[in-house]
Order: structure tokens, then C-alpha cells, then sequence
């Protein structure tokens, strides 16, 4: 398997975190220049301070003198007194800034576990490519109350989304997409079944099939269960086009560049898994990928025709780079058969959505009163932010097909990431909640905690109102 193990995964980030009480320099949070923590530093430092006319805007980092020249600590600005809530993963911008040694925190953190995240996550790099070298790493000092083997695990699920996004398409097809999700179950008991191929077909995922035929990487359907059969059903289903052309009808080469990512719905379904299994919450885990290349030879599926789904309705296809709902409605469908408590979409899924919200604010699409105001307030808690967008029926009709029960797209740029959830919807009967979310899956510039690259959107957000929800 080429992805990055998660064995390796764990003992790397270990190695970023001291126990306790070990000696290291300090860091002092600084929300103005009056702040009380600029009382602590020596004279000499705040000399320091004045000369190099240092403000505390939100990440600003500051390295502070000793009185041989070398390092003595740092200020980290966070600008405003409420920042854990407008930036609660500010502390991340600290291991790009800082060079290597030992660092603890000298001021209050309000939640130390979301700082120790910040550390870790911002500590995160793709090196798979880069030749070896022995630098040395940034470590914290665990701070106090904060629980060292699950601050490693959310850690761990944040790299391990980001890693598999980020490995290029060469290195990471649908058989490689299927044994990361291998390599989760086995670490954790879970099972997994796997359709691939023409066995699509006589299994009834036909849009499955079509989206993926035209590849030389059979495309597969790949299902892992964990946990009783009598706790809450919650079923993720996570887009896993390894890459996209656009199919027949292609991308340009500005548009394909980052295509490598649009797999970046499974991923964040597969770090979830990783976290409700590690925690062992107390419900039934469901984890559903279609996985597919969108690619062009003869067999390509094409404009205007009319494929069937496993539902029994009929699609005619609008467009062939709207592949994404496409397999994800038969993976939909066989999800919904068995009535799940939560039926949840994850899927790098529509420009329209970076339009309207841009990359950092994925669109949250449901139904549930009950479940949708938690859920936003959990993601920003957390640092893992959505914003509720509506599924707005009057738009169904626009999904009107002539020829077929319905076409995937709607004629016109108007309300994409809404029509695109709404398509998704018309495959959901029988689960008791249906939440959509239609994730970029990558950070364009780097942000305190969050590297460029990709990103593993609304994978915490959720972990955190399931534990929330159904913990113990």
C-alpha cells in the first residue's frame, strides 16, 4: 500500500509532544499591548518588543531574545480577549514560526486540548516526495487536563485525511483508496466488502460502473461496518473520484489541476470512522465510498444519455462533470435500504459552493432542525466551521428531465451547490436524517493549523456532535 500508515502516523506525532512538566521555553498569549502576560518578560525583551514595534494581531509570532542571543520564548498575538471562539485553532500558526526545541505554554489557554490540536495539526507536512533530512522538531509541553492519547488521535485522523488527499492520483487510485480503508478497519475491527468492477453491474450500482468504466483502475463501491447492529444506524457516504477529467465533457487544465482532491469526500468520511472508532462511541458505523476515475476512452458515458440507478429512477446526464452525485446516489440508495438513523454526504461536490462560500466554510444541507444548529455550533467549537445553505424544494422541478425521471443538473449557473443536494435528496426515502455537506477539501493558503493542502472538512465537526450526541 503506498498511503502513509497509521502506526507511523502516531509515532510521529508523539514525538511532538513532551510529558508534563519538562523543561521548555515559554509562550505567552498576547491579546493587546497592555495585556497582563507582557508583565512577565524582562526588561530587556520588552525593550525587544518596543523596537520591533510588534502588534498582537491574530498569529503574529514573535520570537523573544535571552541574553546570549539565542531564544528565550515567544509571543503569540490572538488579537481580540474571545479569540478560542473566532480562532480557535490560532495556536497552530506557532511550529511554522518557531525554530526547533521545546515550547510550552506560560498563559491560560481557554481549551488546551483544541491548542494541543492547533500545535499538532499546524506541525502537519506532505513529505512522501521530499528527500529525508534530520530536522528537528517543535514540541509542546502536554498541557494540563488535556488527555494525551485522544489530543493524538484527533491529530491523527486530521493527517491521515490530509495525507491521503494530498498524494497524487498516480499513487492513489480506487485500489489504493480501498486499502487505506482496509488498513482503518483492521486497525480498528471493522469490516469491509468491496464491489469492484463488472460486479457493479450485476449487483445493481450502475452509475457506479459508468462514471468509472472508462478508466483503466476498475471502479469499486467500498463498504466498511463497525460497532452493534443495535445502536444508532449513522452512515457516511464519502465521494471518491480519485481523479476527475470532466469525462467527456473535459475540464481545462486550470480546472484539473487540483483534481488529485476530489476524493477529499472520502477522506473526511474515513478520518470520522477513525475517530468514532478510536473513541468507540456507542453507534453503528456505516462508511460508503464509490470510488472512480472520470476519465475519456470510447466507453466513456456521454451527454445526453440515460443511465439507470439503483433506485429504479432514470437519470439523463447533463453533463458529464457532475459525475460526483452520480455515484454517490447509488451508494445513497443502498444506504438508505436499511433505514439509517443519520445518512450523511461528504463530497468535494460543486464549484457553485466555493462560490457562494468559499473554500474555508463548506455548505451544510439538512432537513433537521433538531440537528443542524448543534452541528454548526459544534464545527465552529471546534475549528471545523460549516454554514447552513437550504434545500430549497421549489428548485426541484429544475431537475426536470424530458426523456428520463430526472436529469442531474439544472439548465443555467443559478443555485448549483442547491440543485446538487437536492438531486442527492430524491435518493433518500427512508433514513430518518439526511445531511449533506459539499466540502472543498483544501486549504489554498496556509492558515494557523491549517498547512496548504488538503484538508479533511467536517470530519471533527461531526465527530464532535456524535460524541456530544450518543457518547457515553
Amino acid at each position: 500500500m503506498s498511503t502513509r500508515t497509521l502506526p507511523k502516523s502516531r509515532r510521529e506525532l508523539g514525538e511532538l509532544l513532551l510529558e508534563a512538566g519538562s523543561p521548555a521555553l515559554p509562550i505567552w498569549l498576547v491579546a493587546s499591548k497592555e495585556d497582563a502576560s507582557l508583565q512577565q518578560l524582562t526588561d530587556a525583551q520588552r525593550s525587544w518588543l518596543e523596537a520591533r514595534d510588534w502588534l498582537p494581531k491574530p498569529g503574529a509570532v514573535l520570537l523573544l531574545p535571552n541574553e546570549s542571543g539565542g531564544v528565550a520564548g515567544a509571543l503569540l498575538g490572538v488579537g481580540i480577549e474571545d479569540w478560542a471562539t473566532e480562532a480557535p485553532l490560532l495556536a497552530g500558526a506557532l511550529p511554522a514560526a518557531l525554530p526547533a526545541g521545546d515550547y510550552r505554554f506560560a498563559s491560560t489557554v481557554p481549551d488546551p486540548e483544541l491548542a494541543t490540536l492547533a500545535w499538532l495539526a499546524g506541525s502537519y507536512r506532505f513529505g512522501r516526495y521530499k528527500a529525508e533530512n534530520d530536522v528537528k522538531p517543535k514540541r509542546l509541553v502536554l498541557p494540563d487536563r488535556v488527555d494525551r492519547a485522544r489530543a493524538l488521535a484527533l491529530a491523527e485522523a486530521v493527517y491521515f485525511g490530509r495525507d491521503l488527499i494530498n498524494t497524487p492520483a498516480n499513487d492513489l487510485g480506487p485500489a489504493e483508496l480501498e486499502a487505506a480503508a482496509r488498513e482503518l478497519a483492521a486497525e480498528h475491527g471493522a469490516a469491509v466488502k468491496v464491489t469492484e468492477g463488472s460486479s457493479l453491474l450485476s449487483d445493481n450500482f450502475p452509475m457506479i460502473h459508468a462514471v468509472g468504466r472508462a478508466s483503466d483502475r476498475p471502479p469499486r463501491l467500498i463498504d466498511l461496518r463497525w460497532g452493534s447492529e443495535h445502536a444508532p444506524k449513522v452512515t457516511v457516504v464519502g465521494k471518491g473520484i480519485c481523479f476527475d477529467t470532466g469525462g467527456l465533457d473535459i475540464k481545462p487544465g486550470s480546472a484539473m489541476t487540483l483534481m488529485k482532491k476530489d476524493m477529499g469526500g472520502a477522506a473526511s468520511a474515513l478520518a470520522f470512522a477513525h475517530l468514532v472508532m478510536q473513541a468507540k462511541l456507542p453507534l453503528r458505523l456505516r462508511v460508503l465510498i464509490p470510488a472512480a476515475d472520470n476519465s475519456i476512452s470510447g466507453n466513456a458515458f456521454r451527454p445526453g444519455d440515460v443511465l439507470p440507478s439503483r433506485s429504479g429512477m432514470t437519470v439523463e446526464i447533463g453533463n458529464t462533470d457532475a459525475e460526483g452525485r452520480l455515484v454517490l446516489a447509488d451508494a445513497i440508495s443502498l444506504a438508505d435500504e436499511e433505514a439509517p438513523d443519520y445518512l450523511i454526504t461528504i463530497a468535494t461536490l460543486t464549484g457553485a459552493a466555493r462560490v457562494a462560500l468559499g473554500p474555508d466554510l463548506p455548505p451544510l444541507f439538512t432537513d433537521d432542525e433538531d440537528m443542524a444548529a448543534p452541528l454548526l455550533a459544534h464545527g465552529r467549537s471546534v475549528g471545523d466551521p460549516m454554514w447552513r445553505m437550504p434545500l430549497w424544494s421549489p428548485y426541484d422541478k429544475l431537475l426536470k428531465s424530458n426523456i428520463a425521471d430526472l436529469n442531474h443538473i439544472a439548465e443555467g449557473s443559478h443555485a448549483g451547490s442547491v440543485i446538487a443536494a437536492l438531486f442527492l435528496k430524491r435518493f433518500v426515502m427512508q433514513a430518518k436524517c439526511f445531511i449533506h455537506l459539499d466540502i472543498f477539501g483544501w486549504v489554498p493558503r496556509e492558515q494557523p493549523g491549517r498547512p496548504q493542502g488538503g484538508e479533511p472538512q467536517g470530519a471533527r465537526a461531526l465527530f464532535a456532535y456524535f460524541e456530544k450526541a450518543l457518547g457515553p
